[in-house]
């Protein structure tokens, strides 16, 4: 492994991270919907890929699919890169969330890179996802807002990772860690801006109620 990972220069950096793009570009909601139903997913709703959108369009399994799919996407990315080259992982998590919510095969607009970002996080500060995903349920079942609790889930998931890290046990190349978790993050709330902007005017839609 040492001779892979010495071999590897910066134009091998750049392949392994458009890999990392590539992979995370993937658009299962887009695929899922059109093969159940011709249709495209992004004419649905919030005009997103992600899951949420396709539950309201195809129905609970494709959304729940389109789910996983999303999510090992983070996951498969940050895996192959790293195993090749541990320094590149953190870059990989983010470059497969940016592929996620700007896909070339859909003009660069997608989803909102929730699932994907939580399968990066996943593999990158497992812990400070446990913490993210108990303030992401516990935000829904108060307010029943998914966007607010993906939007806190993102934001924290950072910081408990800065907590871990000064706290408990320092891990190793924090910084580039951190700047990567911090980044991945602002792609996730930048493509929540609609939300956002629905959230201060109190017309966001609610999980359970028909957009």
């Amino acid at each position: 492994m040492e001779a892979v990972i010495n071999l590897i220069t910066f134009p091998g950096s750049v392949v392994l991270l458009l890999f990392a793009y590539l992979l995370g570009s993937i658009p299962f909601g887009y695929l899922i919907v059109k093969f159940a139903s011709g249709s495209d997913i992004r004419e649905t709703g919030s005009g997103g890929t992600g899951a949420t959108n396709v539950t309201r369009k195809a129905g609970k399994a494709a959304g729940i699919m389109t789910l996983v799919l999303d999510a090992l996407k983070g996951v498969a990315a940050v895996a192959v890169v790293g195993a090749i080259d541990p320094a590149l992982a953190p870059w990989a998590g983010l470059l497969a969330v940016i592929g996620h919510c700007f896909p070339v095969w859909l003009g660069f607009k997608a989803g909102k890179g929730v699932a994907t970002g939580l399968g990066v996080f996943a593999m990158l500060v497992p812990f400070a996802v446990l913490a993210a995903a108990l303030i992401f349920f516990l935000i829904v079942w108060r307010t029943r807002y998914v966007s607010l609790g993906s939007i806190t889930a993102a934001l924290i998931v950072p910081v408990v990772a800065m907590l871990l890290h000064v706290l408990v046990h320092p891990i190793p190349g924090f910084m580039g860690l951190f700047v990567a978790l911090c980044l991945s993050s602002a792609v996730i709330v930048f493509k929540h801006g609609e939300n956002i902007r629905r959230l201060r005017t109190g017309t966001e839609n609610k999980f359970g109620a028909t957009p």
